[in-house]
């Protein structure tokens, strides 16, 4: 009788621990734009991406493309006279793909013309 109960026991906790960790996993429902753009906002900041060139507080974000897989968002300079520079142009700083459902970020590489997984270290 204790052996089954043990047994039982073991089962339950067993069952517990799994579903917590797929229910972890995998996130309820992809994320909306305004979370994906948080996302990356959050992710730039936090990881001072811009530090050497760029003060955030010049810099805006929008949104290029959608699909059901991505966001695809632009940042680009801001001109103002906070800012400085021409406020008939506002020059692309970076390109970044945010994906619905596992919130990875990809960077746009224009020497190459391809998307690779962000990283700060790689961004000058």
């Amino acid at each position: 009788m204790k052996n089954e109960f043990r047994l039982i026991t073991a089962v339950v906790i067993a069952f517990a621990l799994v579903s917590s960790a797929v229910t972890e996993a995998a996130p309820s429902r992809p994320m909306d734009e305004d979370a994906a753009l948080a996302l990356l906002v959050r992710t730039v900041k936090q990881d001072r991406a811009f530090a050497k060139r760029i003060s955030l507080d010049c810099v805006s974000y929008g949104t290029e493309e959608t699909t059901n897989a991505y966001f695809e968002f632009v940042l680009r300079e801001i001109h103002n006279a906070k800012c400085g520079g021409d406020p008939v142009l506002s020059h692309v700083l970076d390109r970044y793909r945010v994906y619905r459902r596992s919130g990875k970020i990809e960077r746009y590489q224009l020497t190459d013309d391809s998307w690779h997984r962000y990283g700060p270290a790689k961004i000058e």
